[in-house]
């Protein structure tokens, strides 16, 4: 499993909104290249989206996908809040936070809503005859895993759990991991870098 913190920094409104556009690019990515991606976002201050967000990437092609984001993402639009600003540079950092805290605390079974459906690669490819596929959503807050990996529906569960467990953890230190002064250190020099990815326009369309 791989842990990303995506964070807009000090950045503004703008910033934000490329963090949000991200996260929706990297979903498809992922679930094209077969990989779990489970995420927990940060509060947001209005309806532009969260200022930071972690991820988890499970699966055979989660180091590959991480190594493709982790960096600098540059957002080349024209403000699409400040019509008349005339920045059209905006960053987001993509840092790898290393695993999850070793032992997450354990989830009540009550507060876990279980939901099994068919496993299969894009466009229905090796499509199993069974669900076993697992979506483990915890209740009180609408975090989400999903496990497809596994041959079995059990198998499948176990891992999902064992992953919502993970992601509530991460997701409660958000505050502590973006507040940290080496991730600050590391986003201010990331904007100064090279971008590993850049988009441009309000589409959010991939150089």
């Amino acid at each position: 499993m791989i842990r990303l913190l995506f964070t807009s920094g000090r950045g503004p409104t703008e910033c934000r909104i490329a963090l949000r556009h991200a996260l929706d690019v990297l979903q498809a990515e992922a679930i094209t290249a077969e990989v779990d991606c489970d995420i927990a976002e940060g509060p947001s201050p209005d309806r532009y989206g969260p200022g930071s967000a972690v991820v988890l990437l499970s699966g055979e092609a989660a180091a590959p996908l991480a190594r493709k984001w982790t960096g600098s993402v540059l957002w080349v639009s024209k403000s699409t809040v400040r019509p008349f600003h005339k920045r059209k540079n905006w960053f987001i950092g993509v840092i790898d936070v290393g695993p999850p805290p070793a032992a997450p605390a354990a989830i009540r079974a009550a507060d876990v809503r279980i939901e099994t459906f068919r496993a299969g690669g894009p466009g229905g490819q090796h499509q199993n005859k069974t669900d076993s596929a697992v979506r483990a959503t915890y209740v009180p807050t609408g975090l989400a895993t999903v496990s497809r990996q596994e041959r079995s529906q059990h198998r499948n569960k176990a891992v999902a759990l064992a992953r919502l467990a993970s992601l509530i953890a991460s997701g409660g230190e958000l505050a502590t991991l973006t507040d940290a002064k080496a991730v600050q250190q590391s986003h201010d020099s990331l904007e100064r870098g090279r971008p590993v990815r850049t988009f441009r326009g309000e589409r959010f369309a991939a150089d």
